[in-house]
């Protein structure tokens, strides 16, 4: 995701744990469907997008100043939002959220925005680096103070015991282990998570298609070429006057 992109250190951690609760929220998905988290703020990282879809397969991008320093995370996002899109192949129309953004790390912008859209109390614990992401995430069930009452508070207590390499560096059936020692722990099986941001050319043809042949020449004739840059990719896709009368069926 990060690959030929020369993203600032900074940057590449806040994508990295913008993957680790997408993914993790995105394994919910019963159907196939997409996901995408936009984080919009007002500071000098302008834009991060993680998508995810029910084959956990993701693709994610940021717009950053460039050589940025380590600083906090409201210096670095500044005023903003949340945005959640859900687009499933049973749903007439996507579904859109939007929260304010509220919190001084990732993981406590998610929580709020957890326990906002769903009313159920939310905790995140998160970790990156350039080889790896974890995170664990805990929620609050409907009758969970009925069955436990001090549950949710001692669960949170020892969750929060749990320090960033042990995130990132133990298997999750261990790590479980140790935090939560003296709890019942059933797991289900693991699942791959992978990127996946293949080049489409047939899709970027079809859309220049939309554009229109009258379009497309003229802009042949300004720049010798039609240069299409993929953001969220990172693919670059290049047509030349040939090619463009392939794709409308004539010679021009």
């Amino acid at each position: 995701m990060s690959a030929r992109r020369r993203y600032a250190e900074p940057v590449r951690q806040l994508l990295g744990e913008m993957s680790a609760v997408t993914a993790l929220i995105a394994s919910n998905l019963k159907q196939a469907g997409r996901m995408t988290f936009q984080l919009k703020g007002s500071g000098p990282v302008k834009l991060l997008v993680i998508d995810c879809d029910e084959q956990l397969r993701l693709r994610g991008m940021a717009h950053a100043a460039p050589d940025l320093a380590d600083a906090p995370i409201p210096e670095l996002l500044g005023h903003g939002q949340l945005a959640l899109t859900l687009d499933a192949a049973s749903m007439a129309q996507p579904y859109q959220s939007i929260v304010p953004l509220d919190g001084d790390s990732v993981a406590a912008i998610f929580e709020h925005y957890l326990t906002r859209s769903e009313q159920q109390p939310a905790r995140l614990l998160l970790a990156a680096r350039e080889d790896c992401v974890a995170g664990l995430f805990l929620q609050k069930l409907p009758d969970a103070d009925n069955r436990d009452p001090d549950g949710w508070n001692r669960i949170q207590l020892l969750a929060d015991t749990a320090r960033p390499e042990e995130l990132l560096d133990l298997p999750p059936v261990q790590l479980l282990s140790r935090l939560f020692a003296e709890e019942d722990i059933r797991v289900f099986d693991p699942r791959r998570v992978s990127y996946h941001c293949p080049e489409d050319r047939t899709k970027v043809g079809n859309m220049l298609r939309a554009l229109g042949r009258h379009e497309c020449e003229a802009i042949l004739r300004e720049h010798g070429e039609i240069h299409i840059h993929d953001d969220l990719c990172n693919h670059d896709y290049r047509f030349d006057a040939q090619e463009v009368d392939h794709l409308f069926g004539q010679p021009g």
